[in-house]
């Protein structure tokens, strides 16, 4: 039996770090907006037992037990309470790494989805995301997905009114960043008064899409400081985006733009030197 699931990136519209647990895990208020750029993920599972592989045909990502997909399927079926049995999972990338797009986290909640589905488990979303907050604190979202407030470590889901209609170009710079490296940093420069997320929840509710363009926000650019960054804000405002950000912990960042007003042609000045993606956002994972 095998199946195909599009997997889809993620976008932090807000997110701010309040705080810091014992045990490492960071408090967070962020709302996270799934859109239209995809990994496929293909799984496939057979009768045997104990057999699991993972390919992907970007070499730079890990495979095998490196891989979280490789620890989503060990945790399904522990959760179901059965053996693994021979199971294969291709991932084709079209989400950059280490951009704060989700990329991992995405291929991993597809593959729960879709051993669900093979398996005819029948496991409610809320079971499924329950499974998922074992593996990392994106994931959760990704079998979510839609426009969603997440708070606690970032696995405490709201769901939000759909977004304005819009349109998103993201932009991946050369630059890469290390999740682990930016909480670190913003460890060390510690944690104030929280940002007020509350003009982009007004936003987002009453269909506002300037006001949520306008109330963009990530504390990690403030952590991590990269000329970069920075740059690539400028262009895309100039190119009419109605505001800018870095998404995750970076190092991708998008512009917002009306639908009506975008103009794909003023991004070739960047998409010649740097890798540049437009997307729509969703309604669901």
């Amino acid at each position: 039996m095998e199946t195909t699931v599009k997997a889809p990136a993620k976008l932090n519209l807000f997110l701010d770090i309040v705080g810091r647990r014992d045990d490492g895990y960071h408090f967070v208020d962020m709302v996270m907006q799934s859109v239209a750029i995809y990994d496929e993920v293909t799984v496939s599972v057979d009768d045997g037992e104990g057999s699991i592989t993972v390919e992907c045909t970007d070499p730079a990502i890990p495979c095998g037990e490196g891989n979280i997909a490789y620890k989503a399927i060990k945790l399904f079926f522990a959760a179901v309470g059965k053996n693994v049995p021979q199971v294969r999972v291709h991932i084709s990338k079209n989400i950059p790494s280490q951009a704060g797009m989700a990329g991992g986290s995405t291929d991993a909640a597809a593959v729960l989805k879709a051993l669900n589905t093979l398996t005819g488990a029948g496991l409610a979303a809320a079971e499924l995301e329950k499974i998922a907050a074992e593996i990392g604190a994106d994931v959760p979202f990704c079998i979510e997905g839609g426009t969603v407030r997440a708070t606690g470590i970032g696995t405490d889901l709201e769901r939000l009114d759909p977004l304005a209609d819009c349109v998103f170009a993201v932009v991946k710079p050369e630059v890469n960043v290390s999740t682990g490296m930016a909480y670190r940093r913003s460890d060390e420069i510690g944690y104030g008064s929280p940002a007020d997320i509350s003009p982009m929840l007004e936003g987002i509710g009453t269909g506002d899409a300037e006001m949520v363009a306008k109330s963009l926000y990530n504390k990690f650019e403030d952590v991590m400081r990269l000329p970069e960054i920075d740059d690539i804000k400028r262009l895309l405002m100039e190119c009419g985006a109605m505001g800018a950000a870095m998404t995750g912990s970076g190092s991708a960042v998008f512009g917002m733009f009306r639908a009506s007003d975008f103009d794909p042609e003023c991004l070739s000045r960047l998409s010649s030197k740097l890798k540049v993606m437009t997307a729509k956002p969703l309604p669901q994972g």
